[in-house]
């Protein structure tokens, strides 16, 4: 609701940014219909206005769905390509394994492994990432690229590895960290400024063109100015709670200091301390846990900073949340049901580094996929030249039929236009 102009001079309009409320005052004498609609809009309409809650959010089981038809279009394909090529045609992969071209079933990789194996290298990226001392924000959308892109494209048609470093590419242009591809590069062993720009537009047509990700860390870098607000006796609780702000300090210093303890912090000091920690803590596992798991596509961000702070101090999260939110209020419960989920999810995250087990495993999966990779797509980097040589290919993942008549008739169109304009060709007369 917007305060009476007459009781009032400024109105108050609390725009989201980033999970962050930022509010922002306005002379009345510049109130009008865009900033009314501006003030009526919440921060949650903001957010299902964005790509990321309309694309790439999903209920667990639209999730598994999607992936299992992902998984069986590529590995029809892979078993076409392979009927497709002559019996006597053997060809040679990236990986110096031979694929020969027999009628025979193709052992194509099950769910389960390509999730293992896209899970390995978004490992790979957030590692690579750190070496290359990029920002915390290209590392959360690097790996959410990866993510997203194999959502829709399976590991047998696209080989990870030569997916992962343009997903990071893509994600410094996306976060204003821009680095040259060439000195990229640089940074990579075996690795030429082309291997990295060839799949670039494969990543984006897999992405949608949304480059747009919507992160949880300004929402817990909110809380904590929030928390330390309410310890310093200048916090402010919901609309419905009728407190004040000593009110509210007195309860935070009333807070079990931890499970199983029934004392609590006696001064201000401590209560900063523990706040700091949790804050600490939550960051670690909103940088390693929530990027390794699926939280992004099942959870907003708001959700993910609060399991979080739920998971590493679940009384410091339920006072943030009961100062924010109606006793009463029917949606505690099932917010609460949905944080510990979520909080379940990051629980339960991979390992920052497989152990044995793991790594023998994964070993095995990739000597299968060397065996069931599509031997259309074997080099990416050859690929991109093709279809920059024939932009009307439609190798593989080539582009569209419709898209391609598209581009040949605005192409044709171009070039009728530019004869009117300059007129028709000149000829060379003799004598």
């Amino acid at each position: 609701m917007i305060p009476n102009s007459q009781t009032n001079p400024f109105f108050t309009v609390a725009v989201a940014c980033s999970n962050l409320a930022i509010v922002r005052d306005y002379p009345c004498s510049q109130y009008n219909s865009d900033t009314a609609s501006v003030a009526s809009m919440t921060e949650d309409d903001i957010y299902r206005a964005s790509t990321q809650y309309r694309l790439w959010s999903f209920t667990p089981e639209t999730l598994a769905s999607l992936r299992a038809t992902t998984n069986a279009a590529a590995a029809d394909r892979v078993r076409a390509a392979f009927r497709d090529m002559k019996p006597s045609v053997k060809q040679e992969n990236l990986n110096g394994a031979v694929h020969v071209g027999t009628k025979a079933e193709v052992d194509c990789l099950t769910i389960e492994e390509e999730q293992k194996l896209v899970g390995y290298y978004c490992l790979e990226t957030l590692e690579l990432v750190d070496f290359c001392q990029y920002q915390t924000n290209v590392k959360a959308t690097a790996v959410q690229y990866l993510k997203r892109f194999y959502l829709t494209n399976s590991p047998m048609t696209y080989h990870p590895k030569e997916i992962y470093r343009t997903a990071v590419y893509l994600a410094m242009k996306s976060e204003d960290n821009f680095h040259y591809v060439k000195s990229f590069a640089e940074k990579l062993d075996n690795v030429t400024a082309e291997d990295i720009l060839a799949p670039e537009f494969l990543l984006t047509q897999g992405l949608r063109f949304t480059f747009d990700v919507r992160h949880p860390f300004h929402g817990l870098e909110g809380g904590f100015m929030e928390l330390l607000a309410f310890t310093n006796g200048q916090g402010m609780g919901g609309p419905w709670i009728n407190k004040s702000a000593k009110e509210l300090r007195d309860d935070m210093l009333a807070i079990d200091s931890g499970p199983g303890t029934s004392t609590h912090a006696t001064t201000v000091k401590e209560v900063v301390v523990r706040c700091q920690s949790a804050h600490g803590k939550a960051k670690e596992l909103l940088k390693t846990s929530a990027l390794l798991t699926d939280a992004y596509f099942l959870y907003t961000p708001s959700q993910i900073w609060l399991s979080a702070l739920l998971l590493v101090d679940e009384a410091l999260a339920r006072f943030y949340l009961d100062a924010k939110i109606p006793p009463l209020s029917d949606m505690k419960p099932k917010l609460f049901t949905t944080l510990r989920q979520c909080a379940e999810m990051l629980r339960a995250s991979p390992a920052a580094q497989p152990d044995k087990e793991e790594k023998k495993e994964l070993k095995r999966i990739v000597k299968k996929l060397a065996q069931c990779r599509n031997p259309q797509n074997l080099d990416l980097v050859e690929l991109n030249k093709a279809q920059k040589r024939d932009p009307n290919m439609n190798g593989g993942e080539g582009l569209d039929e419709n898209v391609a008549k598209k581009r040949k008739l605005e192409r044709e169109k171009s070039m009728k236009e530019s004869d009117d304009l300059f007129g028709s060709a000149l000829l060379d007369k003799k004598g």
